[in-house]
């Protein structure tokens, strides 16, 4: 039999038909060049359905140790490269079973027997995507730690807290810091939350009904790994649920990270200088020789609306699907494989370039001064000497109004003014307006006191272990 023969018995489907597909369709509809990353998954499922089938006495030991030692040469093949992915035979599925047939002849062909590239896929996606979400969450512990480090190098510097983009309170960049690890460990918790979800056997459902051949569908579950099996045929070969959710998941993880990234593109810049990024993270000027560009921020705060864009991507693909599969389904791989690309690059290298920041902190400082950070301790103390807060409230606006008007910080108000404002101010007065007396006192389970700071960075470290 010759090859482009049996290319043409590959596909099943191609005895009904009385002309071929034109070259046109062919490249339309075939998914080959992007879904043969799944080969891996592809060869685990046959393996474990064909293992079941010689348990099932579907197929002979005979022909089960035929289609394991021909899954072997063609991981073989596919490792080194020397494997031929053919467009004629549209998928990775075709393509590794063609393969498969001719190298164990009718062993290869009973192969399918009680499946349908409908189950197969779903299955493989599925295998595919729980291995991704194991690597992601390894990112994700990476990148935490990086941040943890350098929260801890900075439980005492003091770093201009911002609301509406304006000093507020002085806080401690450890404490910053770790804003954005609570941020990732939320989403740690969502991806092994939905990995649940994803990790649903579909194979058995088949096309669409189920199959009349007595499938053992728990012991392909169970070589396989899967926590569960999918209850309903139409639901199990149709639902990408699964990639939806895991995008979403993704989508909000990489808001994370844009959320981070516009920080550093401020804090790095010039009108802050908190910060300094490592020269391999940046990029200079082809015009301007003095520009040190924040390009790798940048690009992930840009990649972020690529990646939410693919969440709405699947959710519009799904939206006026009837049961069961369509080929619509076809295009869930591309937008599932880019976000999984594009989050994995991400985490990587945030996770190097966080452990490489500069920190500024008499720049940090400086800016904290400007802005009347330590106001709303002033107004706290009031409260303590007994004076309703919105009474001081109203006294250190007043304050802080004339101490504008000076060019003065409150602590360099002299103690005689100070006291015009309400006579119960003293001495002690000055260490509740300074920066560091701000930050210090501020310990309490979830504030910025870089006791709490260490605190919260050892609970990190053992969690993360």
């Amino acid at each position: 039999m010759s090859t482009n023969q049996l290319d043409k018995k590959s596909q099943a489907w191609s005895a009904l038909f009385s002309e071929p597909m034109s070259e046109l369709v062919k490249r339309y509809t075939a998914s080959v060049f992007f879904d043969k990353r799944l080969w891996k998954a592809d060869i685990q499922g046959s393996l474990a359905h064909a293992d079941m089938l010689a348990a099932q006495g579907l197929i002979s030991a005979d022909d089960l140790a035929a289609i394991q030692k021909g899954m072997a040469q063609i991981t073989a093949e596919i490792e080194s490269g020397q494997f031929e992915w053919k467009l004629d035979l549209e998928d990775v599925h075709l393509n590794i079973e063609a393969r498969l047939t001719q190298l164990v002849g009718d062993a290869g062909k009973r192969l399918h027997t009680g499946r349908s590239r409908n189950d197969q896929v779903a299955t493989d996606v599925r295998l595919w995507l729980r291995g991704e979400i194991d690597e992601i969450g390894v990112l994700l512990t990476e990148l935490q730690k990086a941040l943890v480090d350098v929260a801890e190098q900075n439980a005492d510097v003091i770093l201009p807290g911002f609301t509406h983009l304006q000093v507020a309170q002085p806080v401690a960049f450890g404490h910053h810091l770790l804003a954005y690890v609570e941020m990732f460990a939320r989403d740690a918790e969502r991806m092994i939350d939905l990995r649940k979800r994803v990790n649903r056997l579909p194979l058995g459902s088949a096309a669409l009904a189920g199959t009349s051949y007595p499938l053992d569908r728990e012991r392909v579950a169970r070589t396989l790994g899967f926590e569960a099996v999918c209850q309903n045929s139409l639901d199990g070969v149709s639902d990408r649920d699964f990639a939806i959710e895991f995008t979403a998941a993704a989508s909000l993880l990489m808001v994370h990270v844009s959320r981070l990234s516009e920080e550093l593109i401020l804090w790095m810049s010039q009108s802050f200088g908190f910060i300094d990024l490592a020269d391999r993270f940046c990029t200079g000027s082809s015009i301007m020789p003095q520009k040190k560009n924040p390009d790798v921020p940048e690009l992930a705060r840009g990649k972020t609306g690529r990646v939410v864009g693919h969440v709405m991507g699947l959710i519009t693909l799904m939206k006026g699907q009837p049961l069961a599969y369509n080929k619509d389904n076809q295009e869930d791989k591309e937008p599932l494989f880019d976000t999984v690309d594009t989050l994995k690059d991400t985490l990587r290298i945030f996770a190097e370039m966080a452990a490489g920041i500069t920190v500024k902190p008499e720049a940090m400082e400086r800016a904290a001064k400007k802005g009347y950070a330590t106001a709303t301790d002033l107004a706290d103390y009031l409260v303590k000497k007994g004076l309703p807060f919105r009474d001081a409230h109203e006294v250190v606006a007043h304050a802080v109004k004339d101490a504008i008007a000076a060019g003065a910080d409150l602590s360099e108000l002299p103690l005689d003014k100070l006291k015009a404002y309400n006579p119960a101010i003293e001495q002690d007065v000055y260490e509740v307006l300074s920066l560091r007396g701000s930050l210090n006192a501020r310990n309490i389970l979830g504030g910025t006191a870089p006791e709490q700071v260490r605190a919260q960075v050892a609970r990190h470290r053992a969690r993360l272990g």
